[in-house]
């Protein structure tokens, strides 16, 4: 929900900062680099599987890999150069692999390496293998390449019919290799546990061990009534006025209407400097802040529905300016009370908390920051054209 009291890149296989504030929920797991070609265990620190019986060391794949890398390769020093492992330990990994299979595999001159008859037929073997994996690599590179496959996104509805219809259809059009399945119910979803692969939430973030986030704005919130209402009740001058007002309240999720908090919105560094005799008085009491909750009211636990009744007159209504731009442009919602505001809500990108991100997220992720810095600038401009005070909208 985006209403107020209720709001909640990693390229394609990269790690890559952030251009601006990344809440890490888990801390990420930090590997030294490898050759993308080889899926070798730990080797670079020396370690080696180990039955728990006997001591003796596993021949796994692993170990038929890195024979085919010896093979291809011609000598332990190429092989170990191209696996960015010690020639030493390639070389005992080999004698281990021999040991465990009962026969040698390669024949050591001082000049060359010859396969025996036995390494013949296990190179056959490893060779398969090492052609799996390496189409599995080019597989995983080309999802990076380019975005594919399903991504399951969950966020309120209202945010997205309010704010990503547009956004979202040009998302469809220019990635039809995506699958987007959108879970737009209003209970928090397990990312981890349900398979999503990204939420769009607002406000405060539990701590969760398993995930990280990325801020992508910060919405302020006003009140905001239609003209209509307004030449009825009259335009009120102070937060205490309201109580006697028709209001739109959003039901929390205990079933209680949210109150409206409100505090003294700060002077914009513009209005700062202005001569006192050129301010704008401020309408209302000394008070710094107001809890309101009106005495005729309409609840509801779906803040579009709470914009369309208040833009019919229905109702004054507390809704981010963000959300309210595109009424306050067509002259349908008017802002009440410009020097008071309710308190700010982030909205977050939460994601499962891992360094690797599908491109197919991070191209969702970046379609959603475009998406605010767009919504920034008409916010400030809808404000400006209406002679309202500004919001304090903010990307990131």
């Amino acid at each position: 929900m985006f209403m107020m009291g209720s709001l909640e890149a990693v390229s394609g296989g990269v790690e890559t900062d952030f251009p601006f504030d990344e809440t890490v929920l888990s801390p990420p797991v930090r590997r030294k680099p490898s050759d993308c070609t080889s899926l070798f265990r730990e080797w670079h620190n020396g370690q080696a599987n180990v039955y728990p019986g006997d001591g003796s060391m596993t021949p796994d794949a692993d170990d038929l890999l890195l024979f085919a890398r010896v093979a291809e390769s011609g000598s332990f020093s190429r092989a170990a150069e191209r696996v960015q492992l010690p020639k030493s330990t390639v070389s005992r990994r080999i004698a281990a692999l021999e040991k465990r299979l009962g026969e040698r595999l390669l024949q050591r001159t001082t000049r060359k390496l010859v396969i025996t008859e036995f390494g013949q037929g296990v190179l056959d073997h490893a060779r398969a293998m090492s052609e799996e994996v390496d189409a599995a690599l080019a597989f995983a590179l080309s999802r990076q390449a380019r975005p594919s496959g399903r991504l399951r996104v969950t966020m309120p509805g209202d945010f997205a019919s309010l704010a990503l219809e547009q956004p979202m259809a040009g998302f469809i059009r220019d990635y039809p290799e995506v699958t987007l399945e959108l879970d737009l119910s209003p209970r928090r979803v397990d990312l981890i546990g349900e398979n999503f692969d990204l939420a769009i939430r607002m406000g405060a973030l539990p701590d969760d061990t398993q995930l990280a986030a990325r801020r992508l704005a910060t919405f302020t919130t006003g009140l905001y009534a239609a003209p209509s209402l307004l030449r009825e009740h009259g335009e009120p001058l102070a937060p205490e006025a309201l109580r006697t007002m028709p209001a739109l309240l959003l039901l929390s999720r205990s079933g209680e209407p949210v109150p409206w908090t409100l505090s003294r919105r700060e002077a914009t560094p513009a209005e700062a400097r202005r001569p006192s005799s050129a301010k704008t008085p401020r309408a209302g009491d000394d008070a710094t802040t107001h809890a309101i909750v009106p005495q005729q009211h309409v609840r509801a636990n779906s803040p579009d529905v709470l914009i369309r009744l208040a833009r019919r007159g229905a109702g004054v209504v507390a809704v981010a300016d963000f959300f309210a731009e595109p009424y306050l442009a067509r002259g349908e919602l008017q802002r009440i009370l410009p020097d008071w505001c309710l308190p700010d809500a982030e909205c977050w990108a939460v994601f499962p908390g891992r360094r690797l991100m599908p491109a197919k997220t991070r191209a969702f992720i970046d379609m959603l920051s475009k998406t605010m810095q767009t919504c920034e600038v008409a916010v400030a401009a809808a404000a400006l054209a209406s002679n309202a005070s500004p919001g304090r909208f903010r990307v990131g």
